[in-house]
């Protein structure tokens, strides 16, 4: 059996786009991983949201939010981890950078919960279809917040070996 990557050595199409420079930019393993846990992060906070108002019947607001805070801490310790491989060494730099992490996902929580709270108001598309929509948004903005506000140190030490 090929590996991917003689498979994509064989396939003009997918050899060229690879090859592209931007491509390579843009597709770095830490996006790459980001995306992967980014989805899982997203499974999350939809499954405990659908959850949580299938099942148990509690307010689309209150799941909206209980299944967001549930997400957050599964994306903390995955980003810190595994995407962004966080270099903060003991409880000092360590707290510093979990609670940049949480005023991050903080300011997108609220945008979250606000914007959740129109759409599902205001939108004429079930809950759950909001809830996606405004879900990409947030996995957007934490990115760049992730990469260029809460891990900046430990990114620069990875992007320079």
């Amino acid at each position: 059996m090929k590996n991917l990557e003689e498979s994509i050595k064989e396939n003009s199409f997918l050899n060229k786009l690879f090859s592209n420079k931007l491509v390579k930019k843009v597709f770095t393993k830490e996006i790459i991983l980001y995306g992967i846990f980014g989805v899982l992060t997203t499974l999350i906070n939809i499954g405990s949201f659908y959850i949580m108002t299938s099942s148990f019947h509690i307010d689309d607001n209150i799941a909206n939010n209980v299944a967001i805070v549930i997400a957050v801490l599964f994306a903390y310790f995955t980003n810190k981890d595994l995407v962004f491989h966080s270099q903060a060494h003991g409880f000092s730099e360590r707290f510093i950078e979990f609670c940049k992490f949480i005023l991050g996902r903080l300011l997108t929580m609220f945008i979250e919960s606000v914007g959740g709270s129109l759409l599902f108001k205001f939108a004429p598309i079930p809950a759950i279809a909001s809830k996606c929509l405004i879900t990409v948004i947030v996995i957007i903005l934490n990115f760049f917040i992730s990469k260029f506000f809460t891990f900046r140190n430990s990114t620069k030490n990875e992007d320079s070996k």
